[in-house]
């Protein structure tokens, strides 16, 4: 069995495992890279493998970054099934034609730009049409059935307990006599989160692909942060300010919802008004859709939950909770006078109505922002929640004055406790766990603690690399260097975004000197330093016009 990892390696987003055996090729995921504009121009890419030799799919869940690329994917010649839960599969119609929009949108906007420089106009990566064609290869699933798929291979899905419908996928595959178990962790949940189940654990598996986007961080417990979350909407109305919030359409949101109907009914009789009296705005056409599909689908939530419900208590509406869908309603929001609380996706601010909401509230003293989820880096989302005192929104440079928060209480993914804690389920000692779904810093360090306190042999791939398993051994086969070259361009980029938003607060301190203003010396040092940075930089031009000339011609 040969295993190569063509997404999510070493980073968050793009996940996409292709398995080989002696009769069948198979995909896990097929996800939208995202991040810094090098990470995606990987979506742009062709496979790593022909799609029509494709025979089937496996899909987590629904996230983007897990479901991205099935529309290409389709549109590139696959015609197999996609096995993936009911959930899953209803999130998909709504939120991969909503992803079809994006591109379509996206191109647009950039072909103005190549358009006006005289460049190659491009094609969307896919259209919303061929997203709601790639629909029909989906093949909904119960949790907890066992699949046979073929004479080779047999599934199960349980439940993972990270969104709606997500999924660990068990698999057992046949080689000749022989017979491997490999489990695909997905995005393994928080326990003790509302709405849904907690994760399931599996009992036994001789190879593990396991993710570890949070694997070196260690949560707030979620009830702190929605406690926390209460007070800055309190702080924040009475300096008369907005609350934004970037949120992913799908979970992060209505895990909001929840907590804020639950603080509605605890406020009521309670002597601040402030909170009891601000509108709360879901304006993400796709949150909508989504919530509706959690209603649903009951069988996924938890029996508090579904207490509630029966109580008669919609925990995913309140009063003063308002839900906008199209742009008019949108544009209202930050034109009505009155503090307010806006949860919009995207989720990392790369796309959708959050970025006209973060471009009417960043440069405000007196607003909020208020991350509740991963932001994967090279992001809009990351930049801002790592200080950069100046960001570009729609091509226009906006400043960031606003209060900043960081929540990852409200995070659907288990820490590295939480890992451990799924981890030390199994009954057996796999053979090997491949870590994969998060930065080098964080596969770095659950990898070194599933070895020195579980005693478990790890493996961080690389991206593009393939490995074959031969019972006992785990054999590498080959790398693909393209990906290399990516990770230092990703690494240049992100400096120069760091460079460009420092030197944008200079200029805006420049535009407010007095006439009494610093000594003469004083100046020319200043002016010095800006001699050599402007050398510094042409040469740095000239180096990069250089590399992509070389690399154009080769």
């Amino acid at each position: 069995m040969k295993i190569s990892f063509l997404g999510a390696a070493k980073l968050v987003t793009g996940s996409n495992y292709l398995v080989e055996t002696e009769n069948c090729k198979f995909l896990i995921e097929c996800g939208l890279f995202q991040g810094s504009k090098t990470i995606g121009r990987l979506n742009y890419q062709p496979f790593k493998f022909n799609p029509k030799e494709i025979d089937f799919m496996l899909l987590s869940h629904a996230h983007i970054d897990h479901s991205g690329r099935i529309p290409k994917l389709v549109k590139e010649g696959f015609k197999g099934k996609i096995y993936c839960t009911k959930a899953t599969a209803d999130l998909c119609s709504i939120m991969l034609p909503d992803s079809g929009y994006i591109q379509e949108m996206e191109t647009v906007w950039d072909n103005r730009k190549r358009k006006r420089s005289g460049r190659k106009l491009r094609e969307p990566l896919y259209t919303a049409e061929e997203a709601k064609k790639s629909l029909k290869y989906f093949k909904p699933l119960l949790y907890d059935q066992t699949i046979k798929i073929n004479e080779e291979i047999t599934v199960r899905f349980v439940d993972a307990g990270h969104i709606l419908g997500s999924a660990i996928i068990e698999l057992w595959i046949k080689e000749g006599w022989k017979e491997i178990k490999l489990v695909f962790s997905g995005d393994l949940g928080r326990r003790n989160r509302p709405i849904l189940r907690d994760l399931s654990r599996v009992q036994k598996a001789d190879y593990i692909i396991m993710e570890s986007t949070y694997g070196n961080k260690k949560h707030h417990p979620s009830e702190d942060d929605a406690r926390e979350l209460i007070t800055i909407i309190n702080e924040t109305v009475k300096r008369g300010g907005n609350i934004v919030i970037p949120s992913f359409a799908v979970e992060r949101a209505q895990d909001i919802i929840y907590e804020l109907n639950k603080y509605y009914d605890e406020f009521i009789v309670s002597e601040n008004k402030d909170f009891l009296n601000v509108p709360v705005y879901i304006d993400s056409p796709l949150t909508v859709s989504a919530t509706e599909i959690f209603e649903r689908n009951p069988d996924c939530f938890d029996e508090k939950t579904l207490k509630l419900i029966k109580a008669g208590d919609n925990p995913l509406d309140f009063r003063n909770l308002i839900f906008t869908r199209n742009v008019e309603e949108s544009k209202q929001i930050n034109e009505t006078p009155g503090s307010k609380v806006i949860i919009s996706a995207s989720g990392m601010c790369s796309a959708g109505r959050i970025k006209h909401h973060l471009k009417h509230n960043l440069w405000r003293n007196e607003s909020s922002i208020v991350f509740v989820g991963y932001q994967a880096e090279g992001t809009l989302g990351r930049r801002i929640k790592e200080g950069e005192k100046s960001v570009k929104i729609f091509g226009e440079e906006i400043q960031v004055n606003a209060k900043i928060y960081s929540l990852d209480g409200f995070s659907g993914h288990a820490d590295k406790e939480g890992i451990k804690w799924w981890l030390d389920g199994f009954k057996n000692t796999p053979k090997k766990i491949f870590i994969v779904h998060g930065e080098e810093e964080a596969t770095r360090e659950i990898s070194k603690k599933i070895k020195t306190e579980m005693n478990i042999p790890t493996y961080i791939p690389e991206l593009g690399e393939s490995l074959i398993i031969e019972g006992e051994k785990v054999i590498p086969k080959e790398k693909i260097t393209l990906e290399e070259r990516n990770k230092h361009y990703i690494e240049i980029e992100d400096s120069l975004e760091k460079l460009k938003s420092t030197l944008y607060p200079a200029l805006q301190r420049l535009e407010q000197r007095s006439e009494n203003g610093r000594e003469n010396g004083e100046l020319v040092e200043i002016k010095n330093k800006l001699i050599r940075l402007q050398k510094e930089s042409t040469e740095l031009n000239m180096l990069l016009i250089r590399k992509l000339k070389e690399e154009n011609h080769n």
